[in-house]
């Protein structure tokens, strides 16, 4: 993905719905615009994403996943 993200933020080991909340604490502190790479592995995390942008004025820019290993790079709206 060429968009270097403003934040990074690995959630590796943490369960639902940790990563989620964690991600938004992060997005309440950012700018408008800004993107964050969130890197998780909880597989509930990619239905919890997808809603909660669903949901929201954030988009995700793109999505990986790799073995157990989910990726994120959402921009805050």
């Amino acid at each position: 993905m060429e968009n270097k993200p403003d934040i990074e933020l690995d959630l590796s080991g943490l369960q639902c719905p940790m990563p989620l909340l964690k991600t938004k604490l992060a997005l309440n502190s950012m700018e408008a615009e800004q993107v964050i790479k969130v890197v998780a592995t909880d597989p509930g995390s990619e239905k919890d994403f997808h809603l909660f942008v669903a949901q929201s004025n954030h988009q995700i820019l793109d999505f990986q996943r790799d073995d157990s290993v989910y990726f994120y790079w959402i921009k805050k709206g």
